[in-house]
This record gives C-alpha cells, sequence and structure tokens, in this order.
C-alpha cells in the first residue's frame, strides 16, 4: 500500500560573510529547535557541504530540509509563532533564501520520513526552459525516475516533484536524495543532468549532512 503525499521544503540560506561563527552556529541551532512543533514530520538544518551551479550569480551556505504531512501543515508551521521568532531573530543574518516546495509519495518504503543522522543529502533543482509544453514537463518527471539508478545503489530515500512556492527563483523541477554516509554521496555520478540539458535553463544542485538531533 503507498503512503499518501507527503510535502517536501527545502530552504537554502546565504548567510551573510560578517557574521560571526557564533550568530551563524546560533541560527542553524534555532532553526533544528523547530523540528518539535506539532506541524513538522521531520526537520534539519545544516552547513552546505557542496553546491554544483550554472547560475554563478546564486550562493548559498545553509540548508534547511523539513518535511510536513500535508500543504495546510506547511501553511500552519509557516504562520506558527515560533516559527515567525525564529525568521525574525534570524533575519538580520541572511543575504538572500531560496524556497522549493514539492509533493512527493513513497520515502524509501513510505514509513520512516527523517533522514538519519550522519547521512548524505544531495538535492538538485532544475529551471525548465520557457515554452515547455505539458507533455516534455510529464516526460522530464518521468525521466527523472531513472536518476535514482543512476545514483548507485546506495540511495535510501528518492523524491521528486513539481515546485509550488513562489520563492523559487524561477526553479520548477525538484529532486533529493538520500545516501545511508559521505562514502556513498561520493561515489555517486553528478552528471545527472546530462540527458536533460536541452530541456533546462539553468541548475543548482548542494550536497550537505544530516546533524544528530537537537538535545
Amino acid at each position: 500500500m503507498s503512503s499518501s503525499p507527503k510535502v517536501e521544503h527545502v530552504i537554502l540560506f546565504n548567510v551573510k560573510e560578517d557574521a560571526q561563527p557564533s550568530e551563524v552556529n546560533n541560527m542553524v541551532s534555532l532553526i533544528n529547535g523547530m523540528s518539535s512543533l506539532d506541524e513538522v514530520l521531520y526537520l534539519t538544518a545544516a552547513p552546505i557541504l557542496r553546491v554544483r551551479s550554472s547560475i554563478p550569480s546564486l550562493a548559498f551556505t545553509h540548508v534547511s530540509h523539513s518535511r510536513f504531512k500535508s500543504e495546510p501543515d506547511l501553511s500552519a508551521y509557516a504562520v506558527n509563532p515560533i516559527h515567525l521568532d525564529v525568521k525574525k531573530r534570524n533575519g538580520p543574518l541572511v543575504a538572500d533564501i531560496l524556497a522549493v516546495d514539492w509533493f512527493t509519495g513513497d520515502l524509501g518504503g513510505g514509513v520512516h520520513v527523517a533522514a538519519p543522522p550522519g547521512s548524505a543529502v544531495r538535492v538538485t533543482f532544475w529551471k525548465l526552459k520557457e515554452g515547455l509544453g505539458e507533455k516534455a514537463r510529464s516526460e522530464i518527471l518521468e525521466g527523472i525516475k531513472g536518476i535514482k539508478e543512476k545514483l548507485g545503489g546506495g540511495v535510501s530515500q528518492f523524491t521528486y516533484g513539481e515546485n509550488f512556492s513562489d520563492r523559487a527563483k524561477g526553479f520548477s523541477i525538484a529532486f533529493l536524495a538520500v545516501f545511508p554516509s559521505q562514502t556513498e554521496l561520493e561515489g555517486a555520478d553528478p552528471n545527472h543532468d546530462e540527458n536533460f540539458k536541452d530541456y533546462l535553463d539553468g541548475t543548482f544542485g548542494l550536497d550537505f549532512l544530516v546533524p544528530s538531533p537537537p538535545q
């Protein structure tokens, strides 16, 4: 039996260059502290390990990855007073933000929604060329299924979908792969955009390591 659709919510932060390390660490801790909110199925925040981008003007240093049971739960999280307070406190440290949301079904069996501590995560955003019809978009989404095999057998979770966030800077397709550790991530093929390049107007990819949960 397949699991009900979940929402993937990925936010990228570009921390200001003059931010103090202690301030940045506190920012990440505040975000991770929201993992206990009622609306949240799973949330983690961490420094970005590596970036792969065809758009030089985009620069990000940290990532937050969370999962929600539904779009209404994501909307409720957005206006939760604790979340609003964290945004207010972290705002002065952040120069730029990009957010991408998409629906996903099965999360590697449909039961475990968390990426275990020590896992390595690869996230990819695609900006499609203008004028592509629905048929082309459907073919692209169908083709993304094959990327999981190309990444190697170590992928424990793989999700993909069309963005519905209004803060995505034009990116409309996203996919995310969870590996057991950095070793499997490093061994994965990084050239998964190659078969789709005729459809793409820009790409942004990043890797990060899942930290231990807050105490």
